[in-house]
């Protein structure tokens, strides 16, 4: 009797163990990501111009999430390129990418696609075209780690903001400062003392990404963070703080 529970516990782990790393594996979240944008592009549910927003895990994501009181922490500009759409982004550096890929690079793929409440009126092919000359002017800049306002080097939702403004001249976005934020958190004060040591440009012009997704120039066209419960909503948004 023993020896049968004892087989069948270790048929029910591995049939459990096979599972789990089937479902966390590249080959499976690029797979599952594919067939979502799939289902994006019959149902309408993605076009041009686009933003999208995710949570990343990483330190800095928690230290903005904290600061800016916001579970979004990256933001990207969608775009269509012949049949494929691409998400333009800030990371290291400045470039695009496969939108299938941006959202499998994240844990649990939970994102947000916004769009422009008017997108119909201002979003034509003519500006269509001017988004994409304005974005590959920042194509290939450094990623910017201490947030300045200047075309030096970028972060993501300035690189929306710009994009944008210069493309269209519509502000997506309050523009803040630093001392806007809340910086009381330990996590915060860890990651501003690393960037800046102990001189914190407080009047620096920033743009945040939850400044950008609260616009009320916005909707949302897309959103998969209500599939998930309350306590994994929880897990999501605060999981980062393991790696500090």
């Amino acid at each position: 009797m023993k020896k049968t529970i004892l087989l069948l516990s270790l048929i029910v782990l591995t049939f459990v163990g096979f599972r789990f790393i089937k479902r966390h594996s590249k080959t499976y979240k690029i797979d599952k990501a594919k067939t979502e944008v799939k289902e994006l592009v019959d149902n309408d549910e993605i076009k041009n111009g686009d933003l999208i927003f995710q949570t990343s895990l990483s330190q800095q994501s928690l230290a903005i999430q904290l600061a800016t009181k916001s579970k979004y922490s990256h933001c990207g500009l969608i775009f269509k390129d012949q049949d494929k759409f691409y998400v333009f982004e800030a990371v290291q550096p400045v470039k695009r990418t496969p939108l299938d890929n941006w959202i499998a690079r994240w844990h649990d793929a939970i994102y947000v696609i916004k769009r422009l409440k008017n997108a119909d009126e201002v979003l034509t092919p003519q500006t269509l075209q001017k988004l994409k000359v304005e974005g590959e002017k920042l194509s290939g800049k450094n990623y910017d780690l201490t947030f300045e306002w200047s075309d030096e080097k970028i972060y993501c939702s300035e690189l929306i903001w710009k994009i944008y403004k210069r493309a269209t001249g519509i502000e997506i976005g309050k523009l803040e400062k630093i001392s806007d934020f809340d910086l009381t958190n330990p996590a915060v004060k860890k990651k501003m003392r690393e960037r800046y040591g102990n001189k914190i440009p407080t009047d620096e012009i920033v743009i945040s990404p939850a400044a950008i997704f609260d616009s009320p120039l916005l909707m949302t066209v897309k959103s998969n963070w209500h599939y998930y419960t309350s306590s994994q909503q929880r897990f999501c948004v605060m999981r980062a703080a393991w790696f500090i």
